[in-house]
């Protein structure tokens, strides 16, 4: 029977006999010669295993009985040794009990060879460690490549990581004040990203001495694109620089005023349709009015329509639906006014709320939210009622569930008409 000769491989280069006999030694370290193999030889365990720790073989070709260190204990202690390629053990032996291949077998080697050894069989043994060795070491190469992606993977994504908590500090910078009071008057603001960053933007602004604006917008899909839209709405919006904020408007006579929500929404609308490098679009609910009289005027696009629980308990919803902002070039938006009373709450809210799946399994919807709101009214004021909110909100869900969508709302406490 004819065999190639494995010497030559990468896997299985240098073999290490070790054999008491040198007769035996000689043999079989000369066999293993003419096939191509580097070969090292020991006469004893103890100087088999100084070998092993300077100039670690990838076969060890070692009988069983010797005096001192036997094989058995050679091979246990040559798989202590740090080794980091694996190195194939075959034991030369006269014993061929079951007793005896286990006990090597729990030893570490790897295959047997009865003695006295056969060249055929012992070359067919060492092509056999020859495969084993050239798959682990193969299966080691890709693991080490696994690895070694891992590791830039996790470098990207802690790179990642840090642009998003950096751009997260930025995004709640765009509603940098939760609570502001106009005179007897009082806005709270509530913005929960579902992760880093989030597609929702709520805010607030005055004009003159009676004029007021707050909004609820949510920005189609999630994450940074978004977050990246939100952030140019916010300028658009800004209380910081009333010159070029949309809702503000300069008079000859009278000086800045509030625009009419409904050319606020158009001109956002244009400025956000007009753009081709911004796909998204987004839900509004914006108003705007005067607090010396309580004349507010609602622009719905798109958004759940706002709630309105009266002084005396009645609650009712506004708005009549509209088309979102940035989705049709030319829309127009369509006024809706009412009157606020002293007492009167004005929720605005985005749609995180009411598509939250709860405990039931069914999302909780607007009557679902009505009840919520009730219930916060009742135990609290201003930002705390907003916090009271959201915590029933979450008290609530189905168990396990994070946020699927980010939640936010603005809240209007009227007080006694502004007096100008």
């Amino acid at each position: 029977m004819q065999f190639p000769p494995v010497g030559g491989t990468d896997a299985l280069r240098r073999v290490l006999v070790v054999d008491d006999s040198r007769l035996q030694l000689r043999i079989l370290a000369g066999m293993l010669r003419r096939r191509g193999f580097e070969v090292m030889e020991a006469t004893s365990g103890a100087a088999a295993l100084d070998l092993c720790a300077t100039a670690p073989p990838d076969l060890v070709l070692s009988d069983w009985m010797m005096p001192g260190l036997d094989g058995l204990e050679l091979c246990r202690r040559f798989r202590e040794l740090p080794h980091e390629r694996y190195g194939y053990f075959i034991l030369l032996t006269s014993k061929s009990d079951k007793s005896a291949v286990t006990e090597g077998l729990d030893a570490g080697a790897d295959d047997f060879l009865t003695k006295p050894v056969d060249g055929d069989e012992l070359l067919a043994r060492i092509n056999a460690g020859a495969r084993v060795l050239q798959m682990q070491r193969e299966l080691a190469e890709k693991n080490r490549i696994v690895t070694e992606t891992l590791a830039e993977l996790q470098r990207a994504h802690d790179a990642i990581e840090r642009d998003l908590r950096q751009a997260r500090v930025i995004q709640q910078a765009l509603v940098p004040e939760r609570v502001r009071d106009f005179g007897n008057s009082r806005v709270s603001l509530l913005l929960q990203p579902c992760g880093h960053v989030g597609g929702d933007l709520v805010g607030m602004f005055g004009s003159g001495e009676s004029g007021l604006a707050l909004y609820c917008i949510d920005v189609s899909g999630h994450g940074i694109t978004s977050a990246m839209v939100t952030a140019r709405v916010a300028g658009y919006l800004s209380p910081k620089f009333p010159d070029q904020n949309l809702g503000i408007e300069r008079t000859i006579s009278f000086g800045p005023a509030m625009r009419p929500p409904q050319d606020t929404a158009r001109m956002l609308n244009a400025r956000l349709a007009g753009d081709p490098g911004v796909e998204d679009y987004l839900t509004m609910a914006y108003i705007a009015g005067d607090l010396a009289t309580g004349e507010m005027t609602l622009v719905q696009a798109g958004h759940p329509p706002p709630m309105l629980l009266r002084a005396d308990g009645m609650l009712q919803f506004l708005g009549n639906g509209g088309l979102p902002i940035g989705l049709v070039p030319d829309a127009t938006y369509d006024p809706v006014p009412f009157k606020l009373g002293p007492g009167d709450r004005l929720l605005l809210y985005s749609d995180g709320f009411t598509e939250t799946v709860m405990r039931d399994g069914e999302m909780l919807g607007e009557a679902g939210l009505a009840g919520l709101f009730r219930a916060a009214a009742a135990q609290a004021q201003g930002p705390e009622l907003l916090d009271d909110l959201f915590w029933r909100l979450s008290s609530g869900m189905a168990p396990g569930g994070p946020l699927r969508d980010d939640v936010s709302a603005a809240l209007l406490e009227y007080g006694e008409p502004l007096a100008c």
